[in-house]
């Protein structure tokens, strides 16, 4: 009897809830550690490259339960679907952290994310002082508001966009035609 193999969706599902889960285990820890490190560009940078890393690791065992050969849009389909899922569990994870754990937390956030958004103004040329009071008062309600859960569920939604060119990256570091039917 011939094994069944999988479709991109049923291989995604597992490795999905998995770098769901990893991404929340990162977030969690990096609050109880000191939770202004979740507004950091280090702590996204790290995030970024663990994440990759597992994408990579659970699309190659795909391509490898597939015979050792995956097409750019089967490697597509896997890649996206894992990241969505991802993206849900750790969706999920944090508006359980920000709305029931610990609701002053997107306040704190919302400061730092400032903070470091006048910081790297400063450090372009750019004197916040100068700027007009309005201008000042919009950026900070735009820290504010990511940090709610309509702006969680709405960064989720802008976020598809970015899981899709991410997908796209994937799906071309994860492809490998089988040469030998070339000819």
């Amino acid at each position: 009897m011939e094994e069944q193999v999988q479709t991109p969706f049923q291989a995604a599902i597992k490795p999905g809830f998995t770098m769901g889960l990893v991404a929340l285990a990162v977030t969690y820890i990096a609050y109880f550690i000191d939770s202004s490190l979740m507004a950091s560009g280090w702590f996204a940078l790290v995030a970024l490259v663990i994440f990759f890393a597992l994408a990579i690791y659970f699309g190659i065992q795909y391509r490898t339960e597939l015979g050792g050969f995956m097409s750019f849009g089967t490697a597509f389909n896997f890649s996206f679907i894992a990241i969505v899922i991802s993206g849900l569990v750790s969706l999920v994870g944090q508006i359980l952290l920000f709305q029931v754990i610990d609701p002053s937390l997107p306040q704190v956030l919302a400061e730092v994310t400032f903070e470091n958004s006048l910081k790297m103004m400063e450090s372009f040329g750019q004197n916040p002082d100068s700027m007009p009071t309005e201008a000042l008062d919009k950026l900070k309600q735009q820290s504010e508001s990511s940090f709610t859960l309509g702006g969680q569920i709405k960064n989720f939604g802008f976020g598809l966009i970015g899981y899709a060119i991410i997908a796209l990256i994937l799906a071309a570091i994860l492809k490998k035609r089988d040469k030998s039917l070339d000819y």
